[in-house]
């Protein structure tokens, strides 16, 4: 039920939207026992919850959640850093910081958000510590949502997402560059520069009134 799971991540089940077990059997085509198992396993992740009597509902999406997630990724990211610092992969942290070029949007979408989650996720295996990595695994999905809903609505793509990709592209250098020296403390910056630039820029796309974020996100 992988096609489930990405369904929800890139919100072609909106959140908060209510979904139940038969109508997941017609949609994927499946028996409810894998389905059932699969909402079980979601639920795990924080992706749905469980309404009793009533089925399950996408995980919605509030300012508080979008708040939280970032307060995590301020801890967990400047340490994966410092622990990365004479581990970590150099070449490879710059063949994923690819510069943004001139595919259509939706394709520029994909490739970013594929190439983001490969470049955080290299930096937390590089830690060593396995349970760190899962969490960074969970709260990028997590992401992905958020930037679904949030950056990728008609107004971000008139033109802000190569703007966008070229931030994220420097941001992502200055850490390489600090990794690359051996400097901890520097790497543990960068990493949390990065996050708050993030964070910033995923507020202001959530809040933002024209977005289409409006109807999908409680702002509470």
């Amino acid at each position: 039920m992988e096609r489930l799971r990405n369904d929800i991540i890139q919100c072609k089940l909106p959140p908060g939207s209510k979904i139940t077990e038969g109508a997941l059997c017609d949609l994927y085509g499946f028996s409810k026992a894998p389905v059932r198992t699969a909402l079980f396993k979601l639920s795990q992740e924080g992706l749905v919850r469980t309404v009793p009597r009533h089925g399950y509902v996408i995980a919605p999406i509030t300012i508080k959640s979008v708040q939280d997630l970032f307060e995590l990724r301020l801890v967990l990211e400047p340490a994966l850093a410092r622990m990365a610092v004479g581990k970590i992969d150099i070449d490879e942290l710059k063949n994923l910081n690819v510069a943004p070029g001139s595919s259509k949007a939706e394709q520029a979408e994909m490739k970013f958000l594929a190439a983001n989650r490969q470049f955080h996720l290299a930096i937390a295996r590089a830690s060593g510590n396995q349970k760190m990595l899962a969490l960074m695994t969970q709260l990028l999905d997590d992401m992905a949502k958020l930037l679904h809903v949030g950056l990728f609505s008609s107004d971000w793509r008139a033109g802000s997402m190569l703007e966008v990709h070229r931030d994220q592209a420097q941001q992502h250098e200055d850490l390489i560059t600090a990794l690359e020296r051996g400097d901890t403390e520097a790497a543990a910056e960068a990493a949390k520069l990065h996050v708050q630039e993030s964070r910033d820029l995923v507020m202001k796309a959530l809040l933002s009134q024209s977005s289409v974020t409006v109807g999908r996100v409680a702002l509470a």
